[in-house]
């Protein structure tokens, strides 16, 4: 049985594996966890290779395809880190509006990339991340709310299995495990080495509008967005983080964005935010503006994250009421941490050009998406931000239905992240694909039947298995 790697092979204690380890982690938090062994792929047969040498010598297995992991779930002891980061290959069929691409592309790369055929694929709000972990925990990205999460456009994956073998997987051979690899995340149980997706017309017009409010204005900014964010089609992103523009205070932003055909039928989605009843308070505004999601992606999503600094984040599905999630969020405006901590709310479900979900591991959305992120420097302050962002997120959960695999909290905050069904399919399907428990899981699971809102309310709950 071969195990020769053509790609890096780096063992614990050898000379460039701490730098290496660092980077598979894309912020400064990088936690204490050891792989034994790193293999940097250079293509399949190395992924081969490395499931068996994880076998051989007794190890796990942990894949990373760009580690943009806040809790960095894919660095753990005891195991072969598989990094796909150097598996970048893609195919784009303009005719067929198909295409394949390889887990360690970048998300804005693949649009550069299907742009030049006049293509679109919802990809990633942050320009950094890959598209291998940001796909098998759902992908939660640009004009999601009219093509469903990234999952929904994968049609098939190659993998390599935990027995070493290579097959493909999708709705007509394998389809469990293509099910489940269509939201289980960083518990997924073979390593993905092509996916196989749909691509779509190009929307001819973006245009976004943005407003920004001092932090007086925020109860009647965010009773607005909750109001409004099911009835537009319009996606809206509304960010509260402390900023130069008030003096270092929390800075209310509401960007909202249309994808349409014309910039007359965008400029009368993005109209209905001139109704906001804090308009008149507001301090500046940026309307109608004509862009693209690489330049929404550059200036307004990346800045809040600076791989220099140590990050946590967390987050919630909800359709609660706006009164009952208030006085946690009022309680946080008075110890709000410095930027580039934030808090971001997502319009999500339940306007009408929805499409329907399929079956698949991916089980837990809602209306509205909520993700608490906290940015620091001191390692003796990691503490202090962990209770901040752990505690206030726990206090909203009566009011949640979930929380999102993108944003887990789940070594100190375990949430449901699909429907109790799906995580029992899940162990089920685990126990056939991967008996010996080669590969690694998530850092943290919840009880079944937890304390979640129930979700039979929710404008986009898929089907459980």
């Amino acid at each position: 049985m071969s195990t020769r790697i053509e790609g890096r092979v780096l063992r614990r204690g050898d000379y460039r594996y701490e730098s290496r380890r660092r980077e598979a982690c894309w912020h400064a938090g990088v936690p204490d966890r050891y792989p034994e062994v790193i293999v940097l792929a250079n293509n399949e047969d190395d992924v081969v290779a490395a499931v068996r040498l994880a076998r051989e010598e007794g190890l796990r297995i942990a894949v990373r395809s760009g580690g943009h992991s806040w809790s960095g779930s894919h660095l753990r002891d005891g195991t072969v880190l598989i990094d796909l980061s150097n598996l970048r290959h893609v195919t784009v069929d303009r005719e067929a509006m198909t295409g394949t691409a390889q887990p360690g592309i970048k998300g804005s790369e693949l649009n550069a990339m299907v742009a030049e055929q006049n293509l679109f694929f919802p990809t990633g709000h942050c320009t950094g991340v890959s598209i291998g972990g940001y796909l098998l925990q759902g992908g939660f990205g640009w004009a999601g709310r009219d093509y469903g999460p990234a999952c929904m456009s994968v049609t098939g994956i190659d993998v390599v299995t935990a027995s070493g073998e290579r097959i493909h997987a999708d709705e007509t051979q394998n389809a469990d495990l293509f099910w489940a690899a269509r939201g289980a995340g960083p518990g997924f149980f073979a390593v993905v080495t092509r996916f196989y997706v749909k691509l779509y017309p190009r929307m001819r017009v973006t245009m976004n509008s943005g407003y920004f409010w001092p932090a007086s204005a925020a109860q009647d900014v965010y009773r607005f967005v909750h109001e409004i964010g099911r009835r537009t089609p319009t996606e809206i992103n509304l960010l509260c983080c402390r900023d130069p523009m008030t003096d270092g205070a929390p800075l209310i932003s509401l960007n909202a964005t249309a994808f349409t055909d014309t910039e007359e039928e965008a400029r009368e989605q993005l109209s209905i935010y001139e109704s906001c009843p804090a308009r008149p308070h507001v301090i500046t505004t940026r309307l109608n503006e004509v862009t693209d999601t690489e330049t929404l992606s550059r200036y307004g999503t990346d800045p809040h994250y600076d791989e220099t600094k140590r990050y946590l984040a967390d987050s919630m599905w909800t359709h609660a009421s706006f009164d009952d999630l208030w006085p946690n969020f009022e309680a946080m405006l008075k110890t709000w941490p410095p930027a580039p901590s934030h808090l971001v709310v997502f319009n999500w479900g339940g306007y009408e050009g929805q499409p329907e979900r399929p079956s698949m591991a991916y089980s837990v959305e809602d209306e509205l998406y909520y993700g608490l992120y906290a940015a620091w420097t001191d390692p003796a302050d990691s503490l202090t931000y962990t209770n901040w962002v752990t505690n206030h997120m726990r206090a909203w959960e009566p009011y949640a239905s979930g929380i999102q695999l993108a944003d887990e909290n789940l070594i100190n905050r375990p949430y449901r992240f699909v429907t109790d069904e799906n995580l029992q399919r899940l162990d089920v399907l685990r126990a056939e694909w991967d008996p010996d428990g080669l590969f690694v899981s998530w850092l943290g699971r919840p009880e079944p039947r937890t304390a979640a809102a129930d979700t039979k309310d929710s404008p986009v709950a898929g089907p459980s298995e």
